[in-house]
């Protein structure tokens, strides 16, 4: 039982985190598979940030699957946000693009304790 644990695992990584094909399965649709995986991100993602993928067209599926072939998810928002540092950090990021991450980037951080007062 464990063997199976330790391939699946396996499977996994190949498929969504860019890990080596595991002995036993079929390179050819390990590939498919893992190639409809990022078409399904990059369609995430572009719902969550959708002038991101707007304002780069139809060049947005390439360069992202491109981006994230690799990289495990993180979560459409995550990705999202992590795609755009990337294209900034290139100078890529179109103008739309960087309006909806300057608008969604967090300004400050978030204050997670407050000061007590005495109930009076």
């Amino acid at each position: 039982m464990a063997a199976l644990g330790v391939a699946q695992a396996a499977l996994v990584a190949a498929l969504v985190a860019g890990g080596p094909l595991p002995s036993g399965f079929d390179a050819t649709r390990v590939d498919a598979a893992r190639r409809a995986l990022l078409r399904k991100r990059a369609g995430e993602v572009g719902k969550a940030w959708p002038l991101l993928a707007g304002s780069l067209g139809p060049a947005y599926l390439p360069r992202f699957v491109q981006w994230a072939a690799g990289r495990p998810p993180a979560g459409s928002y995550a990705d999202g946000l992590a795609f755009a540092h990337h294209l900034r950090a290139a100078n890529e990021l179109p103008d739309l693009a960087r309006e909806e991450l300057e608008a969604r980037e967090p300004k400050a951080p978030i204050r997670r304790w407050f000061k007590r007062r005495p109930i009076r």
